[in-house]
């Protein structure tokens, strides 16, 4: 297998403080965030306007990566399932997709929300939500 490098973009600020904290998905109680950008990246932001749909791209970085089957949404009731079939954060490459809307544009950072991304957690890369695209 191959290995590839990732460019993190950015960083979340957030109030969640840690992944027992976060809720399981954003429409559970997910507060707003800061999505801090690295100085070489905010010529990215051009053109980001409050109300856009984005879809932020983060490393799980507190995420296991050993991980292969899971119960989903942690319920020991429920049958072991590949997390490929899952929203699991534990998974061989722990990248997280977060649905959310532009709340502000600063400078550097962009207020966004809301989001289950704890403190901390860094960006991968930011894409529009298209017409028509699929609710994660």
């Amino acid at each position: 297998m191959n290995t590839y490098a990732l460019e993190l973009i950015g960083v979340i600020q957030s109030t969640i403080e840690n992944v027992h904290d976060a809720p399981r998905f954003y429409t559970e109680g997910a507060p707003n965030a800061h999505l801090v950008l690295s100085p070489n990246y905010v010529a990215g932001m051009d053109q980001m306007k409050v109300g856009d749909e984005i879809v932020v791209i983060t490393w799980l970085h507190v995420a296991r990566r050993d991980v292969l089957t899971v119960h989903p949404r942690g319920d020991r009731s429920q049958p072991l399932k590949g997390v490929f079939c899952t929203r699991s954060p534990d998974r061989p490459n722990p990248l997280g997709l977060h649905r959310c809307s532009i709340l502000a544009v600063h400078a550097c950072s962009l207020h966004i929300g809301p989001i289950e991304a704890i403190d901390g957690t860094p960006v991968v890369d930011i894409k529009p939500v298209v017409a028509g695209s699929i609710d994660y």
